[in-house]
């Protein structure tokens, strides 16, 4: 997994590379937390080059929104291929989550 992160405006665009799973959830926690302690309020996570998301890289998502909201912040996600858009559907991460086809989309009105 390569993780890495670009200011646009007032938005943290935070882009991962290959899989979000059991193996490389400890650092992108690692990443997202950094972010929430130097006090990044709204993050967009492009997952365009994201394969695979398993249970344990939801968590960090989910810690990471639930952090965000509750400091008054929000987090978007972009960029969902087909299988992982899949994997947000079936656990309810679609609805849960503020998910745009693209990353361009996600930044409006943010």
């Amino acid at each position: 997994m390569n993780v890495t992160t670009q200011e646009i405006d007032s938005v943290t665009v935070v882009r991962i590379e290959g899989n979000l799973d059991t193996n490389t959830s400890p650092e992108a926690q690692e990443h997202f937390d950094g972010l929430l302690e130097k006090g990044a309020s709204k993050i967009l996570v492009d997952c365009e080059k994201v394969d695979y998301v398993s249970s344990a890289g939801l968590r960090v998502l989910l810690a990471t929104v639930k952090r965000l909201t509750a400091a008054g912040g929000s987090l978007r996600i972009s960029g969902l291929n087909e299988t992982v858009q899949e994997v947000f559907e079936i656990s309810g991460f679609s609805t849960i989550l503020a998910v745009f086809a693209t990353e361009a989309e996600a930044l409006k009105g943010f």
